[in-house]
């Protein structure tokens, strides 16, 4: 198998890298919170992708019972996505609990910019 071969039989991997790379950046460049928790949401949904892309076999057979598939190991895993399903669920209850607390945020401050509440605090701070 050359390097070309091995390139695009893990393009999954490198997609869910690069996905994962670009919520990070959201997360560190962007100063307004709702961007951050979109960012969140991207690297969140990249891990997941990259979870069933692990699960994956060419040519894999969905894990039913069936009577004329040649090897178990012709199978897809299946536990990859089931273990997907619960981080989903994890990721939309943290997501629904950040925009909860930017709301309570905004209410406060009437900004959803870090800079912004930050100098606000100080303000109150040295009031």
């Amino acid at each position: 198998m050359n390097a070309f071969e091995l390139f695009v039989a893990n393009i999954h991997f490198l997609g869910a890298v690069i996905i994962f790379v670009i919520g990070l950046y959201m997360v560190i460049a962007h100063p307004n919170l709702m961007k951050r928790i979109i960012g969140i949401n991207v690297m969140s949904s990249a891990v997941f992708y990259f979870f069933v892309a692990i699960g994956n076999i060419s040519g894999g057979e969905v894990p039913i019972v069936n009577p004329e598939a040649l090897t178990p190991a012709s199978f897809i895993n299946p536990l990859p996505s089931a273990l997907i399903l619960t981080g989903i669920v994890i990721s939309v209850s943290i997501t629904v609990y950040a925009l909860a607390l930017m709301i309570k945020i905004y209410q406060a401050y009437g900004t959803l910019n870090q800079d912004e509440i930050a100098e606000l605090m100080k303000k109150e701070a040295d009031l």
